[in-house]
């Protein structure tokens, strides 16, 4: 059996959630690692990230987001409104921000993606998918999405691909 791993770095330099499509790095992590039948698994370790397998929408606003993904973005607004003020949420408390700040050299104002944290465990920060044949089965329109949901500053990710198989 066949373990390979890869990684692939993206940059969320918009102050809104960002999604970036993984696709064509997730074929390549499949392909190196010479693997024909297993499967691939496309991980985030960052706790305010999630991976997703959604359709591609081909429309896009102004800002590049996709309209489908954008639809998703509204309807999750709903569910768990955006941080925007200290309080709104019991999380980040002062022993948090006393950490984040004096041990981190973080700003204060980083941490209130309380949001992001609660959609990314909604969501979920891996997605596997079959290799069948040294292709990944995503079907036509499949396409997987490193969504970066912190919003609160710019951010350099990195997105990890683990193939197991023979």
């Amino acid at each position: 059996m066949t373990v390979h791993h890869a990684t692939v770095g993206v940059r969320s330099d918009l102050h809104k959630p960002m999604f970036h499509d993984v696709t064509a790095a997730a074929a390549d992590a499949v392909a190196a690692s010479g693997v024909r039948m297993g499967t691939i698994t496309v991980y985030s370790q960052h706790t305010t990230c999630s991976v997703i397998i959604q359709e591609e929408s081909h429309d896009r606003l102004y800002d590049g987001t996709e309209h489908l993904l954008q639809d998703m973005l509204d309807r999750l607004e709903v569910l768990v409104p955006t941080c925007r003020r200290e309080g709104q949420y019991l999380h980040p408390g002062p022993k948090h921000i006393a950490h984040a700040t004096g041990n981190l050299g973080e700003e204060a104002v980083w941490s209130l993606n309380t949001d992001a944290h609660i959609r990314s465990g909604l969501i979920g920060r891996s997605e596997t998918i079959p290799v069948v044949g040294g292709r990944m089965e995503l079907g036509e329109f499949g396409r997987i999405y490193f969504v970066d949901f912190d919003g609160v500053r710019e951010r350099d990710r990195t997105v990890h691909f683990q193939v197991i198989g023979e």
